[in-house]
């Protein structure tokens, strides 16, 4: 017998009404998730090992270049001091000026790298004191570093704080706790607000630029920046070939230790459980650029510094992403309160 007319059904009281908003969101496996790949390919670019090969190439090529263009130089002054004296004079003193710059400037990367070379000497030297308690060696630690700022006005307090004290410390990592927090704990509050920046530069122009290898310059840029920032602040004054010497060998450690990885692991504790599956495609990307810009920063404030942390707490990754990025996601910096 068939029914006529509408068929009602008796649903459960107990069952719960859901909506639209309700539903988990659709996967979308033609749109993994933000991986970084603008500072994932600055790391590969700036950790890639050279080959001897490479390097004979290019050092070979740089003195045919500058052995063709010496000759060529003065060639064409001597040409011209035969056909115009005053005018040939005149270009000379101008490539004669110019070779006191380029001397110049190879004097400031040389002392650049000899700059380095002493933090490294430092950091090296407070290690070992450590490890073996040598108080004798520890004072000629605080001896060079304080030898290292005594021309910056922004240490001069802390100079004068451990000259006052140095002498009631009488084991190595006492005087060496009393260095660190007197001489380097202001410095690293200069070195983490760069890092900061320099995340939130790297998230905005990531997340603001379509472009595909603009993002890429805009991050590599953005970190050697960062990285020669925090050398100049504590001490090492790195140039050109010093800033990506400094670069590399960060790199080279993210790479080393997988650190290079970053996603929803790290930045869902911090901005909020799965923030970047309800974000934009490329704003997530500047999220996760601006995160592996700060394990950047973090690594680079351990190689530039003259001491390894003693008393000081090494800075969180998290902490300093949660500082630098939280405001750009909207609710994020209440949550974080």
């Amino acid at each position: 017998m068939t029914a006529k007319g509408p068929v009602l059904f008796d649903l459960d009281d107990d069952a719960p009404t859901q909506t639209p908003a309700d539903a988990p969101p659709v996967p979308d496996a033609l749109d993994p998730a933000p991986q970084g790949q603008a500072m994932t390919t600055v790391a590969a670019l700036a950790a890639r090992p050279t080959s001897r090969l490479a390097r004979w190439f290019w050092s070979l090529l740089a003195m045919l270049i500058t052995t063709v263009a010496s000759v060529a130089a003065w060639n064409f002054v001597t040409n011209l001091v035969s056909q115009n004296v005053y005018l040939g004079y005149a270009v000379a003193a101008l490539f004669a000026v110019f070779l006191l710059v380029v001397i110049m400037i190879v004097i400031k990367e040389l002392s650049a790298f000899a700059r380095l070379a002493r933090i490294d000497k430092i950091q090296h030297d407070a290690e070992t004191a450590l490890s073996a308690e040598d108080l004798s060696a520890a004072r000629n630690v605080t001896k060079d570093l304080t030898a290292l700022y005594r021309s910056r006005d922004d240490t001069k307090w802390g100079r004068d704080r451990l000259q006052d004290r140095e002498a009631d410390m009488f084991d190595a990592s006492a005087l060496l706790a009393l260095a660190d927090r007197e001489l380097l704990a202001p410095l690293d509050a200069a070195a983490r607000r760069e890092v900061e920046a320099a995340a939130r530069q790297v998230a905005t122009v990531t997340a603001l630029v379509p472009l595909a290898l603009a993002d890429v310059v805009a991050a590599l840029g953005a970190n050697i920046r960062m990285i020669r920032r925090i050398a100049e602040i504590y001490g090492g004054r790195s140039g050109t070939l010093g800033s990506w010497r400094l670069t590399r060998a960060v790199m080279s450690h993210l790479v080393a230790t997988g650190a290079v990885a970053v996603g929803d692991d790290m930045l869902e504790p911090i901005l909020g459980g799965g923030i970047l599956a309800k974000l934009s495609r490329r704003f997530g990307e500047g999220l996760v650029n601006g995160a592996l810009t700060a394990r950047v920063g973090v690594a680079a404030m351990e190689v530039c510094r003259p001491l390894p942390y003693v008393t000081t707490k090494r800075p969180s990754v998290r902490s300093i992403i949660r500082s630098a990025l939280a405001g750009l996601v909207p609710g994020s910096a209440q949550k974080d309160r």
